[in-house]
């Protein structure tokens, strides 16, 4: 089971990046790119990181694009980085 989440969001100086967390295996990876042409490079996740993972998990549930179980699954991996 590979689910992704992406969304923008800016840095202190308000330039935006884009987030991109990969969960795969029981594991998840946090990178993030600025700009079209860059590379992507690893993201320390924040509190609202995950919490923003957590809200875009809960909107795909109802739409059965997301089962409970995989929303589960990331809740055990937010509580697991505390």
């Amino acid at each position: 089971m590979s689910m992704e989440f992406g969304w923008w969001d800016k840095d202190e100086t308000g330039k935006k990046y884009q987030i991109l967390a990969d969960i795969h295996g029981g594991n998840v990876t946090w990178t993030r790119k600025q700009g079209h042409h860059q590379s992507w490079e690893t993201h320390p996740p924040t509190d609202l990181d995950w919490d923003r993972l957590l809200d875009e998990a809960r909107r795909r549930v109802p739409r059965r694009l997301l089962s409970p179980k995989q929303f589960a699954v990331i809740e055990r991996l937010r509580e697991a980085a505390r």
